[in-house]
């Protein structure tokens, strides 16, 4: 079962298709207008809590932002849904060494390389095209959007968020809960829960120079 019918589950979807992996039998989201609904040939069967009439389905949640996977993630936990029902997303394109483990609820969709000694946590996104190499470390509900590349021994924080084609020099940490945006270059440090943009990456600040306004423009 696929939780939040967003379009990351759709890609999932396809992703499970195309490897047979698992059987989707359905989503679940908690917006009414949804309920009943057919998306991509497959019901969305009600909201979150009904979650307990299917006690025998794997669960993968599928919000965009880690954050929100959090949420659902402790909802479901209060649910009685355990990490051992998670299912873990491994798309058959996906170059997964050998030493780099991938916890329970992961995605990496087609493309994603993890090299040596990768570690990812729980419920993790890597979309398309990232790139992980030696010793790169990934907090539980860390995001990272399509053609992310990380240099080696990058730890990324809990929850954070890469945005498209941004790359972090090796060695560095983006902190918990942290934004790095759009085609940002990040050689230094991002602190927690900080939103750094440019090339190199900086941090937005409340006295945002116009070069910055421009940056954070294309990422919104």
């Amino acid at each position: 079962m696929l939780v939040a019918a967003s379009g990351l589950a759709r890609e999932v979807l396809a992703s499970l298709r195309s490897s047979g992996a698992h059987q989707v039998i359905g989503f679940l989201d908690d917006d009414p207008a949804l309920a009943g609904t057919i998306i991509d040939g497959v019901r969305v069967l009600g909201g979150i809590p009904d979650v307990v009439d299917h006690p025998n389905a794997r669960v993968l949640i599928c919000a965009g932002k880690g954050a929100v996977r959090e949420v659902i993630a402790s909802r479901l936990g209060l649910l009685g849904v355990r990490s051992e029902r998670y299912a873990t997303v491994i798309d058959r394109t996906a170059i997964v060494s050998v030493g780099t483990t991938v916890g329970a609820g992961s995605v990496l969709l087609s493309n994603v390389v993890l090299t040596a000694g990768v570690r990812v946590g729980s419920h993790v996104v890597l979309m398309p095209n990232v790139t992980l190499t030696h010793d790169d470390e990934l907090a539980d509900f860390a995001t990272l959007t399509a053609g992310v590349s990380l240099g080696g021994s990058v730890h990324v924080g809990k929850a954070a968020y890469l945005g498209m084609n941004s790359s972090v020099r090796e060695g560095r940490t983006v902190g918990a809960g942290a934004t790095v945006g759009m085609g940002a270059a990040v050689v230094t440090d991002v602190p927690d829960g900080q939103t750094w943009v440019g090339v190199p990456a900086r941090p937005i600040v409340a006295h945002h120079t116009e070069e910055l306004v421009k940056e954070l423009g294309r990422i919104v």
